[in-house]
């Protein structure tokens, strides 16, 4: 990444304002617990891994301001799980944050201890990016083209990226690795954000229409599919961005392989399937007046579902910081994530 997507000041967060990407490259400063909440609310930051980040810096920006340190600690974590229901990494890193609240007993101590904590989240996800990407880079060769679908680089996490990351990683080792990036409606995410890091990287990147990718696997032209993910369920069903099991459903008609890239801390050994994943339904008017224009006539009902869950049976193989997990999934996610705790 050519720039720092999310950064601590030592007094405030400051971040990439997403929502202005690829025409505009602005920072913003938080400083205050409601604007770090209104930041992943409204996507200015996203992807799972740097929303955990930036609410685990928004607790230690609510114990700073609060009159006492432990009620702005607590009240900034009961905020920041409001924000957004499917990454679950959110709810990890305030589980974190809130697990120091209660241990220290001294409030003398505890902005400390906060603050050394949101540091290691944010350095644990730096150092969890390179080992996924040194993981998935094994399973490309030089020559491919990989598709694929939202972002989940460098501006989704604290540093190096999931999916990118892998073809980043693969790109540093010598290998010469293309990109399809679909657009990704109705966010465009991908056209946005995905297509714009790619291209700052030298990395050769092509913008697909969301409806485009089946007829270019059919002529061949795609080797694989490595998208990242928002929650994965204990079996390996994976929570992405809307359009991904359509994707999914795609590779398997072209027999194409299909990667999750994720850390391990959006994996949520709890839940024993994508049915008990929450799906974000998110406002109307960015399907209808996406980026300013009506697109939709006046009184028609509209669905935006954030997400959309990708059976575990489509999947080819989950890339974590430990390794590739394999069918059935369960066997070395719950492995890994007795290794954690």
């Amino acid at each position: 990444m050519p720039v720092n997507t999310v950064e601590w000041t030592g007094s405030a967060l400051k971040m990439i304002d997403q929502t202005l990407l690829p025409t505009e490259l602005k920072y913003i400063e938080c400083s205050d617990v409601e604007t770090v909440a209104e930041a992943i609310e409204v996507l200015r930051v996203r992807g799972a891994p740097a929303i955990g980040v930036a609410a685990a810096w928004g607790v230690v920006i609510g114990a700073m301001n609060g009159s006492d340190t432990t009620v702005g600690a607590k009240e900034a974590i009961a905020r920041l799980r409001t924000t957004r229901p499917t990454a679950v990494n959110l709810f990890w890193a305030m589980d974190r944050m809130g697990g120091v609240v209660s241990s220290v007993l001294s409030k003398e101590d505890l902005l400390d201890r906060l603050t050394a904590e949101a540091r290691e989240i944010d350095n644990e996800d730096r150092r969890t990016c390179r080992a996924i990407g040194r993981n998935g880079a094994e399973l490309l060769s030089d020559g491919m083209t990989v598709l694929t679908h939202c972002n989940a680089g460098g501006l989704a996490t604290a540093d190096y990226g999931t999916a990118l990351g892998v073809i980043y990683f693969a790109v540093e080792q010598g290998m010469s690795i293309s990109v399809f990036a679909d657009e990704t409606r109705p966010l465009l995410q991908g056209a946005r954000l995905t297509a714009w890091e790619l291209q700052a990287g030298g990395i050769p990147v092509t913008v697909l229409c969301d409806n485009a990718a089946p007829s270019l696997m059919r002529e061949g032209l795609i080797d694989a599919v490595i998208v990242g993910a928002d929650r994965i369920a204990s079996n390996g069903d994976a929570a992405n961005k809307i359009g991904t099991y359509g994707v999914a459903l795609a590779t398997k008609a072209h027999n194409i392989p299909m990667y999750v890239a994720a850390p391990m801390s959006t994996v949520d050994m709890a839940i024993s399937s994508g049915d008990e994943i929450p799906i974000e339904e998110r406002d109307a008017h960015e399907v209808s007046e996406g980026f300013g224009r009506r697109t939709v006539p006046e009184g028609v009902a509209v669905r935006n579902p954030a997400f959309d869950v990708t059976p575990a049976d489509l999947i080819s193989g989950i890339i974590t910081e430990h390794g590739v997990a394999r069918h059935p999934f369960v066997a070395d996610l719950a492995d890994w994530a007795s290794r954690i705790g």
